[in-house]
C-alpha cells in the first residue's frame, strides 16, 4: 500500500465511484478533498504508460471542488514511470484539469465507453531564451507526455495482452499464451469490487524483483483490492491497491488466517511453486474461502508430469498431481449421479464446485451451490427399462 494511503478512503471512493451522484456528494463530506485527490492522482500514475517523450515535461494535473483546485504536477521523460513531484522550476507544458467528481467516476466507476466531455485542457506556449530551436522538439513532447498522462485517466477497458508485456510478465507472448482464457473468464468480474489473491508473486529470493502480474491485475481490476502471497518478503511490491504478505502456500493454518484477514476472495490464483502437493494444499485450504460464483485458477499444469515437482510421467498414476485433483473435481461435479451402493459423503468440493474450464497448463475451478439435484430414482437406469418406460411398456 503505498505509503500514508488510508486503505478504507480507497475503497470509500471505489463504492462512490459506482453509486449515484449523491455517494459522491458524501464522500467529499466524509473525506479531505485533497486527500481523495491525492488517491486519484496516484492511481493515474500507476495506469500511465512508459512515456516516450525524450524532452522532460511537466503536466499541471488540476482536481477541481466546489471551493478550490487541487494542483499536483506530474513529470513525464522518457526511460522513467510517471511521478508526482513538488513544483520546481521546470516549465509546465500543460493542464488538464478535471472536477473531483468527474474524475472519481472515470477511475474508479463502471466502464463506460465515452470519453469526451469530461476535462478541459490548456496548453501553454514554450517561452525559454532557445525557443526558435526547441519549440518545435518541445510541442511535439509536451502532446507525448499529456497523450502519456491521459491514457492513465481513461476508463476504457485495457487490453490484457499489452498489459502482461507493460508489468512483464510471461502469461502472454513467451512461456504461456493464458490471457485469452483469462479474458473470457475474467471479464464478467471487471466492474466488480473484486478481492484478488495471487499465488507466488514472482523473482524467486530477490528483494526487488517480481510484482508484475499484481500491477497488471490491479489495471485490469480497476476496482478491486489485489494481494500477493509469496514465502520470501515481497513488499517492495505493496503500492495503493496492493497488499503482500509472507506465507508458505503448504501450510493450510496459515492461507486460512490470511484468508480470514483479506478475504472472502472472488478470484484466487496459484502462481507459486507448482509443486503438485503444494498446489492441492493450497486448493483445499483455500478453496472454501472463495465466494460463491467466484474462481480459483491453476497455473502451470505441465508440473503434473514432472516428478521433480511430484508429478508422475504415467498419467493412469496421476492421482497425487494438480492434474489428479482436477480430474476428481469432475467426480465431484457429478457426485450426485453416483449410485448410493457407493457409500459417497458428499464433501467440501462435491457441493461447491459448479464447474471445471481446463486448458493448457491452466484451469479455471468456478465456486457455487452443487445442489441442483441428481436424477430422480425413479427413473430406470438401464437403457431397455428406459426405452420400455417411455413407450408406456409396450415391447
Amino acid at each position: 500500500m503505498a505509503e500514508n494511503t488510508d486503505l478504507s478512503l480507497v475503497q470509500d471512493i471505489i463504492r462512490a465511484a459506482g453509486g449515484h451522484a449523491a455517494s459522491l456528494g458524501e464522500l467529499t463530506e466524509r473525506h479531505p478533498a485533497a486527500d481523495i485527490a491525492r488517491v486519484l492522482v496516484d492511481e493515474i500514475c500507476s495506469r500511465s504508460p512508459a512515456p516516450v517523450n525524450e524532452e522532460p515535461v511537466l503536466v499541471e494535473f488540476v482536481v477541481r471542488t466546489p471551493g478550490e483546485g487541487l494542483s499536483h504536477w506530474l513529470r513525464a521523460v522518457q526511460g522513467a514511470p510517471v511521478r508526482a513531484v513538488p513544483r520546481g522550476e521546470e516549465f509546465v507544458a500543460m493542464r488538464i484539469e478535471y472536477e473531483l467528481a468527474d474524475l472519481v467516476r472515470e477511475l474508479f466507476g463502471p466502464f463506460r465507453e465515452h470519453s469526451a466531455g469530461v476535462r478541459g485542457t490548456t496548453l501553454f506556449p514554450y517561452a525559454g531564451d532557445d525557443a526558435a530551436d526547441k519549440i518545435g522538439p518541445y510541442f511535439l513532447a509536451a502532446q507525448q507526455a499529456t497523450a502519456t498522462v491521459l491514457a492513465g485517466c481513461t476508463s476504457a477497458k485495457p487490453d490484457l495482452n499489452e498489459l502482461t508485456s507493460r508489468y512483464l510478465t510471461p502469461k502472454w507472448g513467451s512461456l504461456h499464451w493464458f490471457t485469452p482464457h483469462y479474458d473470457r473468464h475474467f471479464g464478467p468480474y471487471r466492474n466488480e469490487e473484486v478481492r484478488v489473491l495471487e499465488i507466488g508473486i514472482g523473482g524467486y529470493k530477490h528483494p526487488e524483483w517480481g510484482g508484475g502480474s499484481l500491477r497488471m491485475w490491479k489495471h485490469y481490476f480497476h476496482r478491486g483490492l489485489i494481494h500477493g502471497l509469496d514465502i520470501v518478503d515481497k513488499s517492495h511490491a505493496d503500492e495503493q491497491r496492493i497488499t503482500t504478505v509472507i506465507g508458505d502456500q503448504n501450510d493450510p493454518d496459515r492461507l486460512a488466517e490470511i484468508a480470514r484477514e483479506y478475504g472472502p476472495f472472488d478470484i484466487v490464483i496459484d502462481d507459486g511453486s507448482h509443486i503438485n502437493e503444494h498446489v492441492r494444499t493450497s486448493f483445499h485450504a483455500l478453496f472454501p474461502h472463495v465466494r460463491n460464483g467466484g474462481l480459483y485458477v491453476i497455473e502451470d499444469l505441465w508440473t503434473a508430469y514432472w516428478p521433480g515437482f511430484g508429478g508422475n510421467e504415467d498419467p493412469e498414476r496421476s492421482g497425487g498431481t494438480s492434474l489428479g485433483l482436477l480430474k476428481s473435481l469432475i467426480d465431484s461435479l457429478q457426485h450426485e449421479e453416483l449410485p448410493p451402493a457407493q457409500g459417497r459423503t458428499a464433501g467440501y468440493a462435491d457441493r461447491h464446485v459448479t464447474g471445471l474450464h481446463v486448458y493448457h497448463n491452466l484451469a479455471f475451478i468456478e465456486k457455487g451451490s452443487n445442489a441442483e439435484g441428481g436424477i430422480p430414482p425413479w427413473i430406470p437406469r438401464d437403457f431397455d427399462s428406459l426405452v420400455a418406460a417411455s413407450s408406456g411398456g409396450a415391447a
